[in-house]
C-alpha cells in the first residue's frame, strides 16, 4: 500500500491534551469484522465483550521521565537532551537526541541543573543524534534515580507544543500495571484500564498477561516514502515469558479471545511466532512493521487508541482490522466526535 492511503483530515481539536479524569471514563469504538458493524459505547463495557478463559496480553514497560534539560558549558546554551535507551549500563553510555543539535559537538560537557548530573558528548550518530556518557560517582540505581528527578514525562510532541507536562503527566501517561523501565513513550492503549475495570474482568475469568516491549521514538517517527515496502522501523527491545506463552497458546487451544492491548503487543506476538502458529519465548529485538496486507498468526482481538494521519500505528490498525473498515470507522470517529492519540479514546477490534 501507499502511505497518501493513510492520508485524512483530522481537526486539531479532536487531539486529546489531557486524560480523562478518571481511567476507564474514555469512550469505546466497537469494530466486528465479522459482521462490518460499529458501536459505540464506553470503556467500561469492555466487560461484555470477554469471558472466562479469554486473554488480555499487555505491555508492562514502564515510562521513566526521558527529557532532560541541560546547559552547555561555557555557553551556558539551553539544551533539551531526549535519552532514547541506555548502550552500556557500565560505561554509562546513552543514545540521545540534542536540541538544538547544531551547538552540540563531540567533547562537549552538559551540566544538568544544580545536580552532580554531567554529561559528555563522545559520538555523533545521526543529524540530532549523540552518544553521551554521564559523568556521575553514584551506582546505577542512583543515576536513575538522579534522571527521574530531573527528566521532565516524554509526552509526544502533538501534546507538548501545546502544554506543558504537569506534575499528573507522571502517573497519567503510564500504565496501571507498568514494571519495567525502558519506555520512551507510552503503551497508550493500557491507559484505559482502572483496578476496578481490570478486577471484574478477572473475576469474569480472563487472564491478564504481560510481554516487555520498550516502546522508542519510532513509533512516532513520520514515514517519508510513499510506498511503504520501503519504510525501516527502529528496533525496540522486547520479552516474552514462557508463562505468557503458555497462556496465550492456551487460548488459542481451546478457541478463546486473544486481545493484544496495543500495536506495541500486536508487534510483539507477531515477532515470535512458531511454525504451528503459536506464541514462542524470546527475549531480543524487533523492528517488524505491519502494514496491509497481513495475516495474523497470534491474536484475534486488538484494543487500540485513534491515530494520526500517515502513522505507522493506523497501518497496523488497518491491517488487523481491515483498510475499507477502519477507514469508515475512522469516518464515523471524527463526525461523532471521538478524541485521538496518546490521551485519547479506545477502538476494540473483534
Amino acid at each position: 500500500m501507499k502511505l497518501s492511503e493513510f492520508r485524512f483530515d483530522l481537526p486539531q481539536s479532536l487531539i486529546a491534551l489531557h486524560p480523562p479524569e478518571n481511567r476507564g471514563d474514555s469512550r469505546l469504538m466497537v469494530v466486528n469484522r465479522k459482521t462490518k458493524t460499529i458501536e459505540h459505547r464506553m470503556f467500561s463495557d469492555i466487560l461484555e465483550y470477554f469471558d472466562d478463559g479469554d486473554v488480555m496480553v499487555t505491555n508492562n514497560t514502564k515510562v521513566f521521565p526521558a527529557r532532560l534539560y541541560g546547559n552547555k558549558e561555557k555557553t551556558g546554551a539551553k539544551i533539551e537532551v531526549f535519552l532514547l535507551r541506555e548502550l552500556n549500563r557500565e560505561h554509562r553510555l546513552w543514545d540521545v537526541l540534542v536540541d538544538p543539535a547544531r551547538k552540540i559537538r563531540v567533547g562537549n560537557k552538559l551540566y544538568f541543573g544544580d545536580s552532580d548530573l554531567v554529561a559528555e558528548v563522545i559520538d555523533n550518530t545521526t543529524s540530532r543524534g549523540r552518544t553521551i556518557r554521564f559523568l556521575y560517582d553514584g551506582d546505577h540505581n542512583a543515576l536513575m534515580k538522579a534522571i527521574d528527578e530531573l527528566g521532565e514525562t516524554p509526552l509526544p510532541d502533538e501534546i507538548r507544543f501545546k502544554r506543558k507536562a504537569e506534575a499528573s503527566d507522571r502517573e497519567r501517561y503510564q500504565t496501571i500495571y507498568a514494571e519495567h523501565v525502558g519506555a520512551v513513550a507510552a503503551p497508550t492503549a493500557g491507559m484505559h484500564f482502572s483496578k476496578i475495570i481490570m478486577k471484574r474482568m478477572e473475576l469474569k475469568g480472563v487472564h491478564f498477561s504481560p510481554v516487555t516491549l520498550h516502546v522508542g521514538l519510532g513509533t512516532f517517527r513520520q514515514v517519508d516514502v510513499e510506498d511503504l515496502t520501503k519504510h525501516k522501523t527502529d528496533s525496540e527491545n522486547f520479552v516474552i515469558t514462557e508463562a505468557t506463552c503458555q497462556s496465550v497458546n492456551d487460548a488459542i487451544d481451546n478457541s478463546k479471545r486473544v486481545c493484544a492491548v496495543g500495536t506495541t503487543v500486536l508487534k510483539a506476538l507477531e515477532s515470535s511466532v512458531s511454525a504451528d502458529g503459536h506464541l514462542k519465548p524470546i527475549e531480543g529485538w524487533t523492528d517488524k512493521f505491519i502494514f496491509p496486507p497481513y495475516d495474523f498468526r497470534i491474536p484475534n482481538a486488538l484494543l487500540t487508541n485513534f491515530h494520526l494521519p500517515e502513522s505507522i500505528l493506523i497501518m497496523m490498525t488497518s491491517a488487523f482490522g481491515g483498510y475499507e473498515l477502519i477507514t469508515s470507522a475512522y469516518e464515523q470517529a471524527i463526525k461523532e466526535k471521538y478524541k485521538f492519540f496518546s490521551y485519547g479514546d479506545a477502538m476494540l477490534i473483534l
